[in-house]
């Protein structure tokens, strides 16, 4: 992926700690791979709620990120889906975890 600075995207809802785990693990790896990673699981309190959370994240891809980088399970989130709609529209690319380390 060209793109340096990654919107990190997968499903955190429904999962133990948020998911949060695979989240912080994943930025590490891309940080170690040269990638500046902007990480939900870093600046959401989902006690803030979805609605906030979500308002965050979508500022996030359209003001800063140059791609989406998605975790496994991500197909199952709607949030994840969100981001993924997103960044197609105004023409960002989207890759698989996989795809990029």
């Amino acid at each position: 992926m060209d793109a340096k600075v990654i919107y990190l995207a997968g499903p955190m809802r429904g999962y133990p700690e948020f998911n949060y785990p695979a989240f912080i693990n994943a930025a590490h790896k891309l940080r170690l791979a040269g990638f500046m990673v902007l990480n939900p699981a870093e600046v959401n309190h989902h006690s803030s709620g979805i609605r906030a959370c979500m308002t965050v994240d979508m500022a996030m891809i359209c003001q800063q990120a140059e791609g989406i980088v998605l975790l496994p399970g991500w197909e199952g989130s709607s949030g994840a889906r969100a981001e993924v709609a997103l960044a197609e529209c105004i023409g960002i690319p989207v890759k698989l975890i996989s795809e990029v380390l």
